[in-house]
């Protein structure tokens, strides 16, 4: 996920999410920084969406960190849509 704000300072925040607990915060920064995470994701056929507040939000938890619930919801709706562009599917076991 990735940003720019008025001055042109990009900001990303990368997700890492394996079907278990909370999606966690596995890295994040801004300028030169915010660029190498995108570099490596598109390098990796990985998603980006763009959406400033919930980047915003995202950007301030520390990195290693599960999301707050309170974020649960964007962030699943971020999460379907990577899986929906990406082609994959998600399973459920019981």
């Amino acid at each position: 996920m990735n940003h720019r704000s008025k001055g042109d300072r990009e900001t990303a925040v990368a997700l890492h999410y394996d079907g278990k607990g909370a999606p966690t915060i596995t890295a994040k920064g801004k300028g030169a920084v915010a660029e190498r995470i995108l570099e490596i994701a598109r390098e990796h056929d990985i998603p980006i969406d763009e959406d400033p507040a919930l980047v915003t939000l995202l950007s301030e938890i520390p990195l290693g960190d599960e999301i707050p619930q309170v974020l649960y919801v964007a962030v699943a709706e971020v999460l379907a849509y990577v899986y929906k562009i990406s082609g994959k599917t998600m399973l459920h076991k019981k």
